[in-house]
């Protein structure tokens, strides 16, 4: 039996890895690469293996990093099946579409303008493509076993990282592969706690936080002083956020503000179509999150959605001071470009980062107090403040992590650090062996071991 890290390899994007066994192979998340052009470029080269000897995939959950290079190997011959809770399958549909339509978008602006290398520019995969692979989702329960080819099994455990989020827990050979995916925090802000597991042989762990501990500030009280003072400069305040989760976190927040009465009268617009429907999805699925009916429409009643284009143009040129919750995350693409190329320069206004931003992404660059940010072909002049929240972070930290590990009641054979950027998995991997006595290895990119 062999393991090889395809992904998310000393980087926190473009998560796989490929398990052979017998005759057989099968796919742990299948992620996009994203951040500096060198990781992005992955997206384009051939596949390490063939897609058409890739009996399945699964998948720990529906980010874009674990799962939005799907389309792309169904594209490419991969007949086999996709394995996940449905919450993942119901939330991957979203995050899929919307990234299909981003490329096609981004493909006919560069023809349009004439700035692509290629001639003509083309998306990595098309919304046709995208339906295509969601034909061949599955979606099973968690914390039972279900059979592969090959006479393996696997187990989906939930993890508390985001709605649908599990571990893998694979068998195969009287050996127990146990994939972390992201680990959530000990006390998510929406789900129910992740769980724990007592025992692996073989365990690939995630380090996305191994260097250190998040704030223990309270984001409620930070939320509501950013607030009040981008509304006294009568200011705008943008969020690029995550439409998975994140976006979700911050309606939760911002109703509870509302409700203690600690948010000046201020608009805020969710400005995100996949947002709002990630935030529909989590109403079709109680049993993953721990929000009530009256929580989830206090939640829908604090903001003003944005549908349509048109409606987000009104939104950016109002001279209103607002909140304005827009997509991506990691300023990688969506309507918070248009949202900064238009108030960034302004000092009155503020952008706050609530998520991780990842090397060589417009959020890094910011965080990291660039003066212009190049979006759409021209440099805007940052002027804006720029501010960060971390305690929203939806994976464990350092010590979470660790608290985690203790859980097993025995070292595993052999820990693969991966998901996270090389100082981070090395941190953690010094950490464990102090603290645990655990013995890890940081695989390298397409680095192949027998097990």
């Amino acid at each position: 039996m062999k393991i090889q890290f395809l992904g998310g390899v000393q980087t926190v994007t473009g998560s796989k890895t490929l398990v052979t066994y017998g005759k057989h192979r099968l796919l742990v998340d299948c992620g996009l690469f994203q951040g500096v052009k060198s990781l992005r470029l992955n997206n384009w080269k051939r596949f390490p293996a063939d897609p058409r000897e890739i009996d399945s995939i699964l998948l720990t959950h529906a980010h874009l990093d674990h799962s939005g290079y799907i389309p792309l190997l169904v594209k490419q011959g991969f007949r086999g099946s996709i394995f996940c809770s449905s919450a993942t399958r119901d939330l991957a549909e979203i995050i899929l579409l919307d990234s299909a339509k981003l490329q096609e978008e981004d493909a006919d602006f560069a023809n349009e303008k004439g700035y692509s290398k290629h001639h003509p520019a083309n998306p990595l995969y098309s919304q046709k493509d995208v339906k295509e692979a969601l034909k061949r989702f599955d979606t099973t329960g968690v914390n039972r076993w279900e059979k592969l080819p090959g006479g393996a099994q696997f187990r989906l455990t939930p993890s508390g990282h985001i709605l649908g989020s599990t571990f893998i827990e694979l068998e195969i050979e009287k050996k127990l592969l146990v994939f972390s995916g992201d680990l959530g925090r000990e006390r998510p802000l929406l789900y129910p706690q992740a769980e724990r597991i007592e025992k692996a042989d073989y365990l690939v762990l995630e380090s996305t936080y191994g260097d250190r501990t998040h704030h223990p500030s309270d984001p409620l009280t930070e939320l509501s002083k950013i607030v009040f003072d981008v509304h006294s400069k009568k200011g705008k305040l943008i969020i690029p956020s995550f439409a998975v989760g994140r976006a979700q976190d911050l309606l939760f927040l911002f109703s509870l503000l509302k409700s203690r009465s600690q948010l000046p009268g201020i608009p805020i617009y969710l400005d995100t179509p996949m947002g709002i429907r990630a935030t529909e999805i989590f109403e079709s699925h109680p049993n993953w999150h721990t929000l009530d009916r009256t929580q989830m429409k206090a939640m829908w009643d604090v903001v003003t959605v944005v549908q349509s284009q048109k409606q987000s143009i009104d939104v950016m040129r109002s001279e209103e001071s607002s909140i304005v919750i827009a997509g991506s995350g990691m300023i990688s693409g969506g309507r918070v470009l248009h949202h900064l190329a238009a108030h960034l320069p302004d000092p009155k206004n503020s952008v706050l980062l609530v998520g991780y931003q990842a090397a060589g992404t417009r959020g890094r660059l910011l965080k990291d107090g660039i003066s212009e940010l190049k979006i759409h072909g021209r440099y805007i002049p940052v002027r804006a403040s720029v501010l960060e929240i971390s305690g929203l972070s939806a994976h464990a930290d350092q010590a979470e992590t660790l608290n985690w590990l203790r859980g097993f009641k025995a070292a595993p054979r052999q820990t693969f650090i991966n998901h996270g950027e090389p100082q981070s998995s090395d941190a953690l991997r010094v950490k464990m062996k102090d603290e645990l006595g655990w013995e890890s290895v940081i695989p390298a990119q397409e680095q192949e071991f027998e097990i």
